[in-house]
């Protein structure tokens, strides 16, 4: 779970670096996670409602450390109190889904934790083709090509 974080965080920092005329909300990091569980998950709207709570309310705490990262007053303890929130925030969630939804819910995570964007689909080589490499600093940025 702390590696969960660690990217959530890694890929809001990405994220935030890239865009750093806008910082996004914590209502809009809220919704983009929602979305992409109801795509997923196919919330119903009281299960939408309560789980926008709970990611509104952990995009608000992820804010809080980013900016205290980026001010350079961040402390362990902080990315800790991260972990726990999470932890709970994961733990609420699944009481509220059905355990069919918490099989994908568990997907979902594991996809998030390891990189995979589920948005891309990967490319099936030919018998004979070679994958083609990238190299540099798009080759850091791909998850495909480890």
């Amino acid at each position: 779970m702390k590696k969960l974080i660690l990217v959530l965080v890694l890929v809001m920092g990405v994220f935030f670096s890239g865009n750093a005329q806008k910082v996004p909300t914590s209502e809009e990091i809220a919704k983009k996670n929602i979305e992409e569980m109801d795509k997923r998950l196919k919330l119903t709207p009281t299960q939408r409602s309560v789980i926008y709570n709970y990611a509104f309310d952990m995009a608000k705490e992820q804010l809080l450390l980013y900016k205290k990262q980026v001010a350079g007053t961040a402390k362990e303890e902080d990315e800790t109190r991260i972990y726990r929130l999470q932890n709970e925030m994961n733990k609420n969630i699944k009481l509220v889904l059905k355990p069919d939804q918490i099989d994908e819910f568990n997907k979902l995570n594991e996809e998030r934790l390891s990189g995979i964007d589920p948005g891309k689909k990967k490319k099936k080589k030919k018998k004979g083709e070679e994958e083609e490499k990238v190299v540099g600093i798009e080759g850091l940025k791909s998850t495909g090509n480890n």
